[in-house]
């Protein structure tokens, strides 16, 4: 990754009690200079223009969704170990300096980061602190802090109280008092949006943020998926970053990672991740609690499962989501499912000629071939393993072209016909024989 992420614990603490480990506050503040009255603190908001920069004055062919490395970098295994994710709403992207949480001004998250980093040896989880955004007298206000997968919030805390937050709430794994955890529900969806610590963040977040909030509102969504900018997540070349903390099939929470995300696809996270469980695979970067190589075989695991179709099925989503229309085979959002029992089905092609047809198809997901091919070997070996049986000798199930369809109508008429006249023609040569 090009940069490290914020970690209040790390995999490779050598305490004997649990996986712990060292924050990169400390680098920060050594590396980083004082951000106070002199530069980005929130307080001289004229240094950073109201907004961080002016993505008016930046390419967005060098920086936004079509710049050069976009969708060219491999996704998998990008998120690295960490067991719990801590929110602190806090102001908002224009306003966040580069390094917010060693902010000389910006009280409230230098100490809580502090405080974390302070009390690492004696967590149980390995925990992470990101901020978001929060204004005053709305559902998230400053102060809130929301953690997950825990599903809970705390209100309004200040920085009078940070040490016995951190006290009470992380390390005795107990209720913070006089506040009182708030249970959330639903989905929570989080987008780096962090300007002024890097420009691809800065041009790709807040429209896919804008295109979450149009579609949250047209699918009436409002109280059951929650979407908000957020602060620097590691791995700015992969802007958009999106992560999506929700209940899986088995109700528990996790929280999955996404990359290259762009406004085109959010209808597809939606519909597929949030609607129906499933992950978009070939933008997944991996997820929280699981290491980076658990995260590849996760991925691995599920193409044999589906026998490598998931990825194609994301793919056709993703064009289709808003226009799914029946046809001769009926719902194809499963690839597998219409050829269950029905390997004769007109609709049931070759894999191969099916992958062939998608490469060459012109709106194809840019990275979506590139992320198949990378697969096509650990779908092989799995074949192999199942002795041509299973994921690698299963026929993918296509979506029909106009011509097909038309082709096949055409001939069962044909040959209703023909036989309507052979039996009219057989009918009146019985009645002259009898007559």
């Amino acid at each position: 990754m090009d940069d490290p992420l914020l970690y209040l614990n790390h995999p490779h603490h050598p305490s004997s009690s649990s996986p712990v480990a060292v924050s990169d506050l400390e680098s920060y503040l050594l590396d980083t200079p004082p951000i106070g009255s002199a530069s980005g603190s929130f307080q001289n908001e004229g240094f950073l223009g109201g907004g961080g920069f002016d993505t008016g004055l930046i390419n967005e062919a060098d920086y936004g969704f079509s710049r050069p490395d976009f969708r060219q970098g491999s996704l998998v295994g990008t998120v690295e170990l960490y067991d719990r994710h801590v929110f602190l709403c806090y102001k908002n992207p224009q306003v966040w300096p580069p390094r917010i949480e060693a902010a000389e001004f910006d009280r409230l998250p230098r100490l809580l980061a502090a405080a974390l980093t302070a009390r690492k040896a004696d967590m149980k989880r390995q925990t992470r602190l990101t901020i978001c955004e929060g204004h005053d007298g709305t559902e998230t206000s400053n102060g809130d802090v929301l953690i997950f997968p825990d599903m809970i919030r705390y209100r309004r805390l200040t920085h009078f109280d940070v040490d016995t937050f951190v006290e009470e709430v992380f390390v005795k794994d107990g209720e913070w008092l006089p506040g009182s955890p708030e249970a959330l529900r639903g989905w929570y969806i989080f987008v780096c949006c962090h300007s002024t610590r890097d420009k691809r963040c800065g041009i790709c977040g807040p429209s896919v943020i804008s295109r979450f909030k149009d579609e949250i509102e047209s699918r009436g969504l409002q109280g059951k998926v929650s979407v908000s900018p957020c602060s620097h997540i590691g791995g700015h070349k992969y802007a958009g970053n999106v992560i999506i903390f929700g209940p899986n099939a088995k109700k528990e929470v996790t929280g999955h990672w996404y990359g290259y995300v762009m406004p085109e696809d959010v209808p597809l996270f939606l519909e597929q991740h949030i609607r129906k469980g499933e992950i978009v695979d070939y933008l997944w970067r991996g997820q929280m609690g699981l290491s980076e190589e658990d995260q590849k075989k996760s991925q691995e695991l599920r193409l044999q499962v589906h026998g490598g179709t998931n990825v194609e099925t994301n793919v056709k989503d993703s064009m289709q989501i808003n226009d799914v229309r029946a046809n001769t085979c009926g719902s194809q959002l499963d690839g597998t499912r219409c050829c269950q029992g029905n390997e004769g089905s007109p609709c049931c092609q070759n894999p191969t000629l099916q992958e062939k047809r998608e490469d060459e198809d012109s709106d194809f997901p840019k990275g979506a071939a590139k992320f198949k091919a990378e697969m096509k070997n650990s779908k092989k070996q799995a074949s192999r393993s199942n002795n041509g049986k299973g994921a690698g000798a299963r026929k993918v199930c296509s979506m029909p072209t106009w011509y097909e369809c038309w082709e096949r109508e055409d001939t069962y008429a044909a040959l209703a016909v023909i036989g309507a006249a052979i039996s009219v023609a057989f009918a009146y040569n019985c009645y002259k024989q009898l007559g």
